[in-house]
């Protein structure tokens, strides 16, 4: 069933490219200047990298039968720590680490709040989801905080083997989640908990620590977006950074065919799923779309994806090639 619905994610994304390749004149025109890979191909890698890595993180929280709303007010709060640490005098690296913990204390109270308290996740996230915003203004004074620093400028205009450096962030994070659920029992507890808390409880499995990892794991990836997006303009915007980022982070982890029920996951799937939203974005730019339509468009676009992935639609579109298949045979 997983891999069903992310074959469905990939047709559609290629499908989409393919569009593209037909309509839109350079759209696969790649350009080399500087050493550096330019292109439109090039730009969507580029401009997934925030929501990727959120949908990365969300797609644990998701396995686990949760959700977390919180993660765009994560980006804003760790792009202002990092503002704020570099204009104080700090070194990008440490601002680095200041955005991060940010976020993996963020992360640690969501799963706190789930997991010892017994409160619904959209509940708990919702809190910091309200909350974490008004911090990050209280960071910034409500004002764009700007800064200037070459260690921190490298993730959102950095290059790394010809393409955008925050293509190789993604894929930094992706091996090291990919690691940790893949090639250890992690993934299995992460699976196992979404599908039933309570019997994973009961059969000794450390459900607070399995869901503690999942929400930590999401606001860490959501202050990595963070730092991204605010390394891509060079300032910290309390006000508009991250806004509504958890809607594009769920929807590409919903695309990728991950069930918002919990249980088996897929990170690859995710990756996808951020892509042909981005991808959307950008054809909606090149085609000249008016750009109050673009919402409409995606929307439209992820229904039909999430309607091609149901069950229920897929058994009644296979089943009659199914039996006419049987019928020949026979």
């Amino acid at each position: 069933m997983k891999n069903q619905n992310v074959i469905w994610a990939l047709i559609a994304l290629v499908l989409l490219l393919a569009l593209n390749a037909a309509f839109t004149p350079g759209f696969f025109h790649l350009e080399m200047r500087d050493g550096h890979l330019y292109g439109s191909l090039v730009d969507i890698l580029d401009r997934a990298a925030p929501v990727t890595l959120m949908a990365l993180g969300m797609t644990l929280v998701i396995a686990t039968g949760g959700i977390d709303l919180s993660v765009g007010s994560l980006m804003a709060i760790s792009g202002a720590t990092a503002a704020l640490a570099l204009s104080m005098g700090y070194s990008g690296p440490v601002a680095l680490l200041l955005a991060l913990l940010s976020g993996l204390v963020a992360g640690l109270i969501n799963g706190s709040l789930v997991a010892f308290l017994g409160i619904q996740p959209i509940v708990a996230t919702l809190i910091l989801m309200v909350s974490g915003r008004g911090v990050a203004q209280l960071i910034t004074n409500g004002q764009p905080l700007t800064f200037n620093n070459k260690f921190i400028d490298v993730f959102g205009n950095g290059f790394f083997l010809t393409l955008p450096f925050s293509v190789t962030v993604v894929m930094i994070a992706l091996i090291i989640i990919a690691a940790l659920t893949r090639r250890t029992a992690l993934g299995l507890y992460l699976e196992s908990v979404g599908n039933g808390p309570l019997a994973s409880r009961l059969s000794g499995l450390p459900v607070p620590g399995v869901l503690l990892f999942a929400y930590a794991t999401s606001g860490v990836c959501a202050a990595l977006a963070g730092v991204v997006a605010a390394a891509d303009i060079k300032a910290a915007d309390s006000n508009t950074a991250g806004l509504y980022a958890e809607l594009d982070a769920i929807l590409a982890v919903v695309i990728g065919g991950t069930a918002l029920t919990g249980g088996r996951f897929t990170l690859i799937g995710s990756v996808i799923g951020a892509l042909l939203m981005q991808a959307m974005t950008t054809t909606i730019l090149a085609r000249g779309i008016q750009m109050q339509w673009t919402q409409v468009v995606k929307a439209s676009v992820i229904l039909i994806v999430c309607i091609l992935q149901s069950p229920a639609v897929r058994e009644k579109i296979l089943a009659p090639m199914t039996r006419r298949r049987r019928r020949a045979q026979q």
